[in-house]
């Protein structure tokens, strides 16, 4: 069910125009709207992207389907999207909501961290997996990430950590251009994806180091991606609900070559493996 949006807390950087936005069960999230200026489909991807990566088991935000209504745009009049020197209404109905990992008033995110500190990031090993995931999908834009200081055991609890132990936690984030964004097709380019610090890639000395998250993408179940096209709204499918059925095919088919994805991004022009071997 959606979750209503109550009290705009404020915009945030990027192409889709997205806004931190307080909703109705107390959490905050970052929402994409359905009219955004990148495309109602980015909403698709970010779906998409959100529940394949809950199976592989990396860490990214919890996403909610965020509603807008009448009420909350007449009580928040800064919700509005920018095109050129034209202030556009955000539609109401049903919109992408990434959920923010806690109260933004107390808790600093980051969307970069020097290497001193990257390298003490807990879970760093998902980039990782992530690279699989964005080779696999076909992401056009770098990999985007953001970092906070919070209890490892309450987000990470596959680690054996003391329950009150802190460290650095990495989520990804920002979906919204796997499948090449609006466009829906997948390119080739071993780029593609690529996180912006190589330290998260040093260290690998094999196609063994991207496990489990390779053999869960080769051997991905299509039950999970009918589960993912069923919880989608029908107004961000609209007409292109063959497109998407056709996409979906692709995918699965793009299963069994992400092993060459990787072994391309080894062999591309940046040195991102320098202990591959």
């Amino acid at each position: 069910m959606p979750v209503d949006a109550r009290r705009l807390i404020r915009k945030m950087r990027g192409g889709a125009q997205a806004h931190l936005i307080e909703a109705a069960d107390g959490h905050c999230y970052v929402v994409k709207f359905l009219n955004n200026p990148q495309h109602r489909r980015i909403l698709i991807n970010e779906w998409i992207g959100s529940v394949f990566l809950r199976y592989l088991g990396i860490s990214t935000p919890a996403a909610a389907v965020i509603q807008v209504t009448q009420t909350f745009l007449d009580e928040n009049p800064g919700v509005y999207l920018e095109l050129g020197s034209r202030r556009q209404p955000v539609e109401l109905g049903w919109h992408f909501g990434s959920r923010f990992p806690g109260d933004p008033a107390r808790l600093v995110v980051y969307d970069f961290l020097p290497d001193t500190l990257l390298g003490q990031v807990e879970n760093r090993q998902d980039f990782l997996g992530m690279l699989a995931f964005d080779q696999w999908m076909g992401n056009a834009d770098s990999r985007q990430a953001i970092f906070f200081r919070a209890r490892l055991r309450e987000w990470l609890p596959a680690f054996e950590a003391h329950p009150q132990r802190l460290g650095f936690v990495a989520q990804m984030v920002d979906q919204g251009f796997v499948f090449d964004g609006p466009h829906w097709r997948f390119g080739s380019s071993p780029l593609q994806g690529l996180y912006f610090r190589p330290l998260v890639y040093h260290g690998v000395r094999g196609l063994d180091d991207f496990q489990p998250w390779l053999d869960r993408i080769v051997h991905f179940p299509e039950a999970v991606i009918d589960q993912a096209l069923k919880q989608i709204p029908p107004a961000w499918v609209a007409e292109d609900e063959a497109a998407l059925s056709q996409l979906c095919e692709q995918l699965l088919r793009r299963r069994k070559q992400v092993v060459d994805l990787l072994e391309a991004c080894r062999h591309g022009r940046t040195p991102l493996f320098p202990d591959w071997h």
